[in-house]
């Protein structure tokens, strides 16, 4: 977080958005705030004791504040302990989407990236499945998140994880080349396009929760419903049409992570080991980004309860490129 330690004092001060908050009661019975603040370098639990609204005013989900308090460790985490709080003033000259973590790279860039790729597809039924699916929800996609909790779960994060599954593709292509291109890629671009439906996502790009369809179906059984409207629509054949449902059923990998079935030919099986591959390292790298050389992470929950170390030997921060 971009708090700034006030001189001669323990005390830290700075703006930050609030993107999760409960009011809570304290085993003496009295009202307190229970709240994840963010800005773009990250995020920190922050705790407001003895909350009285006519003293501290009232606060909601994305409200933009400014705070001070002292940071101390909890449960190896860092918490705030807020003693001061009030909504940003004009005045303040600061915006919301300057506090949401985005995506490192341009999402205009990412996204011709990606449709100049299936320009290049020899399957014409490919071509026009993929082109017509994001031109129409092109709008979506460049301010969706790839999670509500999880891996990618910023601004712009669905567009860069599949961004990065097609870059690792292509490379997987040059070393197998009998690997089908068009139909990996097409499976990559596709595979979570349902995530469009599954999430309730604020103008900012940050999810909210899950919305009805969300929690009734899930991304993997609406991408296979979207998959097949579209198919109809534009007249691909059956066979094609399947083959990318497949990949979308199956790219979780195993039914106890949420794949309807296991993958049965080569590209889906490489979909599959691609997207386990970026979500690991997207969320290995958000538990050392912010610990000391040899430190270790708490346990992380995603990665099978594991404490991840710190070898401080590359330098975490370094922007990523597009191949």
């Amino acid at each position: 977080m971009n708090f700034t330690q006030l001189e001669n004092s323990d005390r830290f001060e700075g703006f930050a958005l609030i993107t999760e908050i409960e009011q809570k009661v304290s085993a003496k019975g009295e009202a307190y705030l229970d709240m994840t603040l963010s800005d773009s370098d990250g995020t920190i639990n922050a705790k407001l004791w003895r909350y009285q609204p006519e003293v501290y005013g009232e606060y909601g989900l994305n409200d933009l504040v400014k705070i001070r308090g002292t940071i101390s460790e909890y449960k190896g985490n860092d918490q705030l302990k807020i003693e001061r709080i009030r909504p940003t003033l004009p005045e303040d000259n600061v915006k919301k989407e300057d506090f949401v973590k985005s995506a490192e790279y341009s999402r205009e860039e990412m996204f011709n990236l990606l449709m100049s790729k299936v320009e290049s597809f020899n399957d014409t039924d490919l071509k026009a499945l993929v082109l017509t699916i994001y031109s129409d929800y092109r709008d979506n996609l460049l301010l969706w998140p790839a999670a509500f909790k999880l891996h990618h779960a910023i601004s712009g994060g669905l567009l860069m994880h599949t961004l990065s599954i097609v870059q690792l593709a292509e490379g997987v292509c040059k070393i197998y080349p009998f690997i089908d291109r068009d139909l990996l890629l097409s499976g990559a671009m596709l595979h979570d396009i349902a995530k469009l439906s599954e999430f309730e996502v604020t103008e900012l790009g940050t999810a909210e929760g899950y919305s009805v369809a969300g929690n009734l179906l899930g991304h993997i059984a609406m991408g296979t419903l979207l998959i097949d409207e579209y198919a109809k629509k534009l007249g691909i054949s059956k066979k094609t049409a399947m083959l990318i449902e497949h990949m979308i059923l199956s790219h979780h990998g195993e039914p106890e992570f949420g794949a309807a079935v296991r993958p049965m030919f080569i590209e889906a099986e490489i979909l599959s080991e691609l997207d386990l591959m970026d979500s690991r390292i997207y969320e290995m790298k958000e538990a050392v980004e912010g610990l000391k050389s040899d430190e270790f992470s708490q346990r992380v929950w995603a990665l099978d309860n594991r404490k991840l170390y710190n070898h401080s030997r590359t330098d975490l921060t370094k922007k990523p490129e597009i191949l």
